[in-house]
Order: structure tokens, then C-alpha cells, then sequence
């Protein structure tokens, strides 16, 4: 099968058209700006939409009104973008909407600058606007996963009907890989007898609404999604385990980061200290049945971000004080290096 060479940001969009998606309404922001620009180009291509929304808020609710009718759509930004969408998330999530939303994180808090971040996971997995829902949060550490990723980032958001989030930040943006694009029909978006398209035959309207103003229909609503957010936990945790079997030091990154601590677990290796990793693919459901089945031999784990300790806090929520956890970051745009991971396991191992 032949490879294309893809930017990430690019893979971001033609995932999302092959999972059937013909929406996009979105700002540009860098460093995924070249999303929005494939997209604009593409959509019409196939007879999809692209409107450039005139801010972030409008763009979120413009992905509301087209969730309720029935398609597969997307907006994504960067950091600051996603937290002036975070209103339009919570009606969303609270409408029970499938949609999904990339974001390619940059440096911060505030305007920060335009280079690689992790600093928005807490925004990410514990949800960032008001009230009781949470995002499912995906987060590819490579070009060719960021297509298959977004594809399942669709049929997660229609499975639960949920928004999905997919995470990246400006190096995984940014960077080319070889991809193979799998020839055949691009998927169309499935039925959804709950749509607002029209009564037609049902007898009665679908009606789409966050608001309960009955406190007990309210919690009644709240306490239905949690019993959703518990089977989200149940059955799709993913993660990526390497060389985990004997390790006596996990350690623990996502995204672009994962990729660095896995050629530090490999220096480890060769200087006798025995390292694994594990990369979690869903930061919400965190999997923290890969991390307490590792717990039950590491001696050690070591979680590396490019923040000040965000992803940690789940890390050591699943390791249950069983075991030592130790962090290392680089927050504010600066990628952690091998060598200063490779430096702080052997710190650790004596």
C-alpha cells in the first residue's frame, strides 16, 4: 500500500473525513492552523461544509446546532480557543451530543506562546465548564495513530452520545510522518433516530435540550450520565504497555513526551537498569487497570509532561500509595529531552 507523507495536523483532518465527518466550524490558532486550511480545502471536495466561525464561542455553538441535526462534526483550536468554548461544551455534553473537538495544545497559561504543551489535560479530563459531565480524551502520539484515532474518536462520540476530545500540542502538529491511507468508500455518518430533522412519521418531536428546571429531573439526568460515565470507565481504557513485563521503573507520558520516554526506556535497558512505559491512549477513561497491574512488580514510576504535574495526579490516584511516584516536566513550550529522562531514572534507581 502506498505512504503519503502527512503533517499531523493534516492527519487530524483526514481522519475526521474518513470517519464520515462533513462539518467543520472552526477559528484559526496557532499551531493548528494548517487543520482549519485542509479542511477549507477538502470539505467542499467531497460536499461537506467549512465555515470559518468568527470566534471560538460561535464556532462551539455552531457545532451544536449541527450535533443536533444529525452529523458527524468537528471544530478544533489551541489551548486558549478550547477555554472559550468551554460554555458551548457544557450545553453540549448536558444536550447529549455526539461531536468532536481537537485541540493542539500550546504553551501557557494565557497567551503563552505557540510552542508544545501538555498544560491543558486538567481542562481535558476533569471538563472544563460548569456542572457534572465529563469528555471521552484521546491523545495519539504519532501521525499515522492521529487518523485512526479520530476515526474512533467518532464512533466513541455516536456510541455514548458524548463530545470526544482528541489532544495533540505543536510538535505532533506540526510534524511529517509517512502514512498509509487505506483506499475503499469514505464512512458516512450512521442513522440517528434522535436528530431534531424533522417529525416525518414519528409521532411526536425530537426535542434536544440541556435545560432541567426541576431539581429532581435534573438529578435524575445527572445520575442517568453518570451510569454512562462508569460504562465509558469499564470499556474503554486504552493504553500502550512497552516492555513493561519486568520492569522495576514505569514510567508514565502521553503523546509527543511518550515517544521520548520510550527511547529513554531503551538507554535504560542498555545501561542495565530495567525501564518500561506506559502510554496512556485514552486520558479519560485513564487506564488505571494498566497502571495497577503494573504496580503489582514496579518498584518505581517516574510520570514526565510537558507541565508541571497534571496526568500525575491520576497517575498516583491509581497507584493507591503502593509505590513510589515521581515526576519530572517541562512546562511553558520546552520538550523534555532523552538525556534528562535517561538522568532522572538513574537519579531514581541510585
Amino acid at each position: 500500500m502506498p505512504k503519503v507523507l502527512m503533517k499531523g495536523n493534516e492527519a487530524f483532518g483526514e481522519g475526521a473525513i474518513r470517519a464520515g465527518c462533513r462539518c467543520t466550524f472552526a477559528y484559526p490558532i496557532t499551531p493548528q492552523s494548517e487543520l482549519t486550511h485542509f479542511l477549507a480545502r477538502r470539505l467542499p471536495e467531497i460536499g461537506g461544509v467549512f465555515v470559518q466561525a468568527e470566534s471560538e464561542v460561535s464556532a462551539i455553538n455552531m457545532v451544536y446546532g449541527a450535533a443536533a441535526a444529525g452529523a458527524r462534526v468537528l471544530t478544533s483550536t489551541s489551548s486558549p480557543g478550547i477555554s472559550l468554548m468551554q460554555e458551548g461544551l457544557s450545553y453540549i455534553a448536558g444536550a447529549r451530543l455526539p461531536c468532536v473537538v481537537v485541540n493542539v495544545m500550546r504553551g501557557g497559561p494565557g497567551l503563552g506562546n505557540i510552542a508544545p504543551a501538555q498544560g491543558d489535560y486538567w481542562q481535558a479530563v476533569k471538563g472544563g465548564g460548569h456542572g457534572d459531565y465529563r469528555l471521552i480524551v484521546l491523545a495519539p502520539a504519532s501521525v499515522p495513530e492521529i487518523i485512526a484515532l479520530m476515526e474512533l474518536a467518532f464512533d466513541l462520540a455516536d456510541k455514548y452520545r458524548n463530545p470526544v476530545m482528541v489532544v495533540g500540542d505543536g510538535v505532533l502538529g506540526q510534524m511529517m510522518e509517512p502514512v498509509e491511507l487505506e483506499s475503499g468508500e469514505i464512512r458516512t455518518a450512521p442513522e440517528k433516530p434522535w436528530a431534531t430533522t424533522g417529525q416525518g412519521d414519528r409521532p411526536q418531536r425530537n426535542v434536544i435540550n440541556s435545560l432541567h428546571i426541576v431539581p429532581e429531573d435534573n438529578e435524575r439526568f445527572n445520575l442517568d450520565q453518570a451510569a454512562v460515565f462508569a460504562e465509558i470507565r469499564r470499556r474503554e481504557q486504552r493504553s500502550e504497555e512497552y516492555r513493561t513485563e519486568d520492569a522495576e521503573l514505569v514510567l508514565m507520558a502521553f503523546g509527543t513526551v511518550a515517544r521520548v520516554a520510550k527511547a529513554a526506556v531503551d538507554r535504560a535497558r542498555a545501561r542495565g537498569i530495567r525501564a518500561g512505559l506506559i502510554r496512556p491512549i485514552t486520558l479519560w477513561p485513564f487506564p488505571d487497570e494498566s497502571v495497577r497491574r503494573a504496580a503489582a512488580q514496579a518498584q518505581q514510576f517516574l510520570v514526565v509532561e510537558m507541565n508541571l504535574g497534571q496526568m500525575l495526579e491520576d497517575v498516583r490516584l491509581s497507584v493507591n500509595g503502593k509505590r513510589p511516584v515521581h515526576f519530572y516536566g517541562r512546562p511553558g513550550g520546552t520538550v523534555p529531552t532523552v538525556r534528562e529522562i535517561l538522568d532522572e531514572v538513574s537519579r531514581i534507581m541510585g
